[in-house]
């Protein structure tokens, strides 16, 4: 497989998680292998991250039994880069552990600086938006690129009436999400001992750790795949993108 190009130290850790299962969107198989516009869903993230030239070690973390799935994608879909493997956990925060352990002698010796998780069920992810968690990530300590969630309200403590949100406080999180390495494996390592189990990546950092996190506005386009009618949406994103080129 071909090697990425010559690396600067420090540099970036990407890691794509598909290590879930995706049961509801009713295929019969791992959902980050279904086809989306003649590739498997997961080799557009891997894609997107390989075209940030700060990104300098790209790691999948998958499930045991799709390795031949895996072993198609890393042969044929992810555009010459190289990708390391590890096998995910039980649980999503199990399966960034194990991806951080992979990198902590890189950590620890100070080669890698930052650290992105990204859900493979986010597709669409743009480079454009990685370089800009990246970068909000070595400024600030960690960065979350997520939408204003507009359409929310809140429930007033006697549970029958909607208490004001002020315009922007509450967003839609996203990923990639991502974080100085060192505080990021070392919460995590103190999360596992303790036997805590965060929502994400970002409650785990926010209960271990004090580094600030900065809110970096995503993209309507980087939703998940949950159900079937997202594939069909993912799939005109692409097309009315291939038409306007």
């Amino acid at each position: 497989m071909a090697r990425r190009k010559a690396r600067r130290t420090p540099y970036a850790a990407g890691v794509v998680l598909a290590s879930g299962a995706g049961t509801r969107v009713g295929a019969g198989m791992n959902k980050v292998y279904l086809p989306l516009a003649g590739r498997r869903l997961v080799s557009w993230s891997l894609g997107a991250f390989a075209r940030v030239p700060e990104i300098g070690v790209l790691v999948l973390v998958a499930r045991p039994q799709d390795t031949e799935l895996v072993e198609w994608v890393l042969d044929r879909e992810v555009d010459g880069a190289e990708v390391e493997l590890v096998h995910g956990g039980d649980t999503r925060q199990e399966s960034e552990l194990k991806a951080l352990r992979h990198l902590a002698s890189r950590i620890d010796e100070g080669t890698v600086d930052t650290v992105l998780l990204h859900d493979a069920a986010r597709p669409l992810v743009s480079p454009s938006l990685i370089a800009g968690v990246l970068h909000a990530a070595r400024e600030h300590g960690g960065a979350v690129p997520g939408l204003p969630a507009d359409d929310i309200v809140a429930v007033g403590g006697d549970g029958s009436t909607l208490a004001e949100q002020a315009p922007g406080s509450i967003i839609r999180a996203q990923t990639p999400q991502g974080f100085r390495a060192a505080p990021l494996l070392a919460a995590y390592e103190q999360a596992a001992r303790e036997e805590f189990l965060g929502t994400d990546t970002a409650s785990c950092m926010e209960r271990f750790s004090g580094l600030p996190v900065h809110w970096v506005r995503g993209e309507q386009r980087n939703f998940k795949i949950t159900y079937p009618h997202d594939l069909v949406i993912a799939e005109q994103v692409l097309a009315a993108e291939d038409y306007q080129r």
